[in-house]
């Protein structure tokens, strides 16, 4: 099970400065609003810490939209609410400068690029179901389908609340690997630009029992490049060395859906 805290901890804690304006074509207003700025965990979704940006600038849109789903762009382009807000920070790393300025939307909702989010419980829901697939992933045995509603409710509340130690005293029974010391396979996601992700079914282990890496992972789900030492790797804003053992990673780096959610940039543009 993940062992290092301090590495879980630093993780959790990690913040980014938002500014969120609101869409000027949709203010109903003589005045402009003051753009709203926050800092907002990257382990978390739009939708959890988003409350007030919405109630800050709901009078100054028509009313007819008072009631209207809100959404957000980043450069034009939709930012999807069910990827943690850290890896859509992530997608776009070489093209923000902080704080990130977001804008706020609630008209023209874009069907075709946008799931639908009324409430914190569509985000639970989703959130439940990317945990019960990392959880197939990893045992044998479904650990979350096993656990109490409590458990559910606590590992769903300490996400929604930021409460480290409230998610991690559950999530902790994620991260065990009994007696094979490893997962099945490894949960993870990889992101290339920002319309499509890339995952496969990939052991922790080689045939041999030796522990795979960041590299062999690459190798694996990229067979066609010949050469991957010079992509770049992001996950939490941070590169890990091609060199760290897959399992590590999934133990110590994973966000609370459970899954790696890497970055896959070749040089400074996204690998195509």
């Amino acid at each position: 099970m993940a062992s290092d805290r301090e590495v879980l901890r630093e993780i959790w804690e990690g913040k980014l400065p938002v500014c969120f304006q609101l869409n000027e074509e949709e203010v109903n207003d003589l005045q402009a609003p003051e753009p709203y700025f926050l800092m907002v965990p990257r382990l978390s979704y739009f939708p959890l810490v988003t409350d007030k940006v919405r109630k800050h600038f709901m009078k100054y849109i028509h009313p007819d939209k008072q009631d209207a789903e809100m959404w957000l762009d980043f450069n034009g382009i939709p930012l999807r609410w069910h990827y943690p807000i850290g890896l859509l920070f992530d997608m776009n790393k070489y093209d923000v400068q902080l704080p990130w300025n977001i804008t706020v939307h609630f008209e023209k909702f874009p069907e075709d690029e946008l799931l639908h989010c009324h409430s914190r419980e569509t985000v639970e829901t989703f959130f439940m179901s990317c945990l019960k697939e990392a959880d197939v992933l990893k045992h044998k045995t479904q650990i979350v389908t096993n656990m109490q509603k409590k458990d559910h409710n606590q590992l769903w509340l300490g996400l929604q609340n930021d409460k480290f130690d409230q998610f991690w005293a559950v999530n902790r029974k994620m991260m065990e690997v009994g007696s094979e010391d490893s997962f099945k396979f490894i949960p993870f996601r990889c992101y290339l630009g920002e319309e499509h992700f890339v995952q496969r079914l990939v052991r922790p282990l080689s045939e041999n029992g030796e522990r795979k890496t960041l590299s062999d992972l690459l190798t694996e789900v990229y067979p066609e490049a010949t050469d991957v030492s010079n992509w770049k790797v992001l996950t939490h804003g941070i590169e890990p060395p091609k060199e760290t053992p897959l399992q590590w990673m999934s133990e110590h780096l994973s966000y609370p859906d459970n899954f790696l959610h890497l970055c896959i940039w070749n040089g400074d543009a996204p690998v195509q």
